[in-house]
């Protein structure tokens, strides 16, 4: 019986000694750390909320085939700060424009085209100089370009081209 005992013990400690080598070698090799450090955590990413300035022209093409809005939208404008004659309301050349989008040529008033954008409801905001001939020399205009998502008589396939 005592040989028994014994010979339990050693595999016992043998176990014991090839587990501990085992993680000894872990440990050195850098697979398993003990004491981990704490990971870089990501914040999130704030969004724009833009600035709502008044003072930037605006002028509104309705490229959709609904009457109206155009007009709808100067009135919106008119009544949340914007002189009346610094904004201007017309149909544009096409009647299938994809989304409503508002588009500045500088890159200091993107704010400001996010703000106008957030105002109206939510609304693409894109730079281009596709517009920049509309106005004076020195004078900031931003174009509003009613979308067929504003449409409650849209056609099948919008094109999404800027519309003059």
């Amino acid at each position: 019986m005592n040989g028994w005992v014994v010979l339990l013990w050693s595999f016992v400690a043998a176990l014991v000694l090839i587990i501990a080598g085992i993680f000894g070698s872990l440990v050195v090799m850098g697979r398993i750390s003990l004491f981990p450090e704490a990971g870089p955590t990501s914040a999130p990413t704030p969004v724009e909320t833009g600035i709502v300035d008044p003072s930037i022209s605006v002028m509104i093409l309705n490229g959709t085939p609904d009457e109206g809005l155009d007009t709808r939208m100067r009135d919106t404008l008119i009544n949340n700060g914007w002189a009346a004659d610094d904004v201007f309301a017309g149909d544009s050349s096409s009647q299938d424009f994809a989304a409503t989008t508002v588009f500045f040529v500088d890159e200091a008033d993107e704010l400001a085209a996010i703000g106008l954008a957030n105002l109206l409801g939510g609304a693409a905001v894109q730079q281009s100089d596709y517009y920049s001939g509309q106005t004076e020399d020195g004078e900031k205009q931003f174009t509003v370009v009613i979308g067929l998502d504003r449409s409650t008589s849209a056609p099948e396939t919008p094109t999404g081209e800027p519309a003059s």
